[in-house]
């Protein structure tokens, strides 16, 4: 068992831009945790010492990605430039549209590979089984940025449906149907296959109850559908319940949910969840629901985390082609999910600077997106922001 564990990667704690009062945890603080939970823990650098830093700079790279990608990702620029941030950008302007952008996308990989952190739009994945593969799940499997780390929280001055939501979706995102292992065995007859393996279900399920130790929060919940999937789920289930026993002296409780009963607690009570963990498609079902209940995919944060990488990028993966070149993107999950970034490289001071600007001007209200009941641009968004730094 114990050998088990320490082949099994373990990842540094991201912050959740939705609560100013998180921090990143350092390799030190995380062994703590890891200590406390009875686990061994390789010693290592953090994430952010690993970072490209030259002069007092981080460098860091910049994908904007498809459809709003330029838009949000302007604005990020400009409160960065504002606040004089030390944080200077690669970008590259990746499309999943543009045919011949196989090269660009090497090149990103490249930089992602050697500055170790990055932000990024989401980038289109067209239907035809004629085009390539998602660069976004090729982007997660390559690096292997593991866990999916998502707030769903509700914000002041912001009223929804429900009230004082507040949970995190931590997705496994590497493999399960993700996988991209399909063929067509015969005429009219395609098989897809749903990879589950004992390794990667303990390692996003210990990130799921670390990060619910280091975050003060009490309940993890398995999210699968083992009971028709008993040996696909199953696995995945079975893996989460023994990772479970080396939390219970921390206090951490657990319990588990079959998928469609949590989307339906999810709009009925959603009060009720806290910490949730699921393998990849279900978490990119339940993204939506939460984002959904809290404002919608310009409200919600998120970023993927790996042994070495680090990647963000708005939680609920909405191209938005829809809108593109409108200007009436809304900016904020791009904003936050850049804040985020900040305090994984260290640089809280920043993070809360744009963070505490964002939500105040949500709690006032007097410069909304559409998506968010206004008439507001995404440039009145970003100056109103920087009116608050």
């Amino acid at each position: 068992m114990a050998s088990a564990l320490r082949n099994c990667s373990r990842p540094l704690l991201a912050a959740a831009a939705a609560s100013p009062a998180l921090s990143v945890p350092t390799s030190a603080s995380a062994a703590r945790v890891a200590a406390r939970a009875a686990l061994s823990q390789p010693s290592r650098r953090s994430l952010a010492h690993a970072t490209s830093k030259y002069g007092g700079i981080f460098r860091c790279t910049l994908i904007p990605g498809d459809g709003i990608g330029k838009e949000i990702t302007d604005s990020v620029k400009e409160i960065f430039e504002h606040l004089n941030t030390p944080v200077e950008w690669e970008q590259f302007d990746v499309s999943g549209e543009t045919h011949g952008s196989e090269a660009l996308f090497k090149e990103a990989m490249d930089s992602l590979r050697r500055n170790k952190v990055g932000l990024k739009g989401i980038l289109f994945t067209p239907i035809d089984t004629a085009s390539h593969n998602s660069w976004n799940v090729a982007m997660r499997q390559q690096l292997d940025i593991y866990a999916s780390l998502v707030i769903c929280k509700s914000l002041p001055g912001f009223p929804t449906r429900h009230k004082d939501v507040d949970f995190a979706i931590i997705r496994e995102n590497t493999e399960g149907e993700y996988s991209g292992l399909e063929h067509q065995s015969y005429p009219g007859v395609v098989e897809s296959l749903k990879v589950s393996t004992r390794a990667k279900a303990e390692r996003i399920a210990r990130f799921a109850f670390d990060f619910a130790l280091k975050n003060g929060r009490k309940k993890v919940t398995c999210v699968h559908k083992a009971n028709i999937m008993k040996l696909g789920d199953g696995l995945f289930l079975n893996t989460f319940r023994k990772v479970a026993e080396d939390y219970k002296s921390s206090g951490i409780q657990s319990n588990d949910m079959i998928v469609d009963n949590t989307s339906m607690q999810l709009v009925w009570k959603p009060q009720q969840f806290d910490v949730m963990v699921m393998p990849n498609l279900y978490g990119n079902i339940v993204t939506n629901i939460g984002a959904a209940l809290v404002g919608g995919p310009g409200m919600v944060p998120g970023c993927n985390i790996g042994r070495e990488y680090a990647l963000y990028e708005p939680g609920c993966r909405h191209v938005a082609k829809d809108i593109m070149g409108a200007g009436v993107a809304n900016p904020t999950a791009m904003v936050l999910s850049a804040s985020m970034m900040l305090r994984h490289l260290g640089l809280d001071t920043h993070a809360n600077q744009i963070s505490n600007a964002v939500y105040q001007v949500i709690q006032e209200g007097k410069v909304r997106t559409a998506d968010m009941g206004g008439k507001a641009k995404t440039h009145d968004v970003t100056k109103a922001i920087l009116d608050h730094l």
